[in-house]
C-alpha cells in the first residue's frame, strides 16, 4: 500500500513496516541532492517529528516522520550517493524504514489520487 503526505513524503506499507522517502515532486523542487542525513536505527519518532535532512545545490530541507514508529533500517546508499534520491526517489532512493506504532496514522495519510489532486 502506497500513501503520501502533504509535505511530499511517500510511505510504502508492507505489514507493520513503513518505508519512507520523498516524492518525485519533492526531489524535482529540491534539485540535485548533495547531502543526506538519516536517523539512527533504534530511534523512535512521533508523527510529524524531524527525521532526516537533505541538502541540494538549491537549499536544505527537512524530512518529517509521516507516521510514528521505531527506525528499523536506514538506507546507507543515499548517504554515500545522494543522487540516488534524484534518479530513483521512490525506489533505490528510499530514506528509512519504520516499525509502525499506530496503524490508524497510516489510514490518515493520502492515497495516490488525493496526492495527485494536491499537486494540481
Amino acid at each position: 500500500m502506497l500513501k503520501f503526505t502533504q509535505e511530499h513524503e511517500w510511505v510504502r506499507i508492507e505489514g507493520d513496516v513503513a518505508t519512507v522517502g520523498i516524492t518525485q515532486h519533492a526531489q524535482e523542487r529540491l534539485g540535485d541532492l548533495v547531502f543526506v542525513e538519516l536517523p539512527e536505527v533504534g530511534k523512535s519518532f512521533a508523527k510529524g517529528a524531524l527525521s532526516a535532512v537533505v541538502e541540494s545545490v538549491k537549499a536544505a530541507s527537512e524530512v518529517y516522520a509521516p507516521i510514528g514508529g521505531e527506525v528499523i533500517a536506514a538506507n546507507p546508499a543515499i548517504v554515500a550517493d545522494p543522487s540516488l534520491v534524484n534518479s530513483d526517489p521512490m525506489g533505490a532512493g528510499w530514506f528509512f524504514k519504520l516499525k509502525v506504532a499506530d496503524p490508524l496514522e497510516v489510514d490518515a495519510l493520502m492515497d495516490e489520487a488525493d496526492y495527485k489532486a494536491l499537486l494540481g
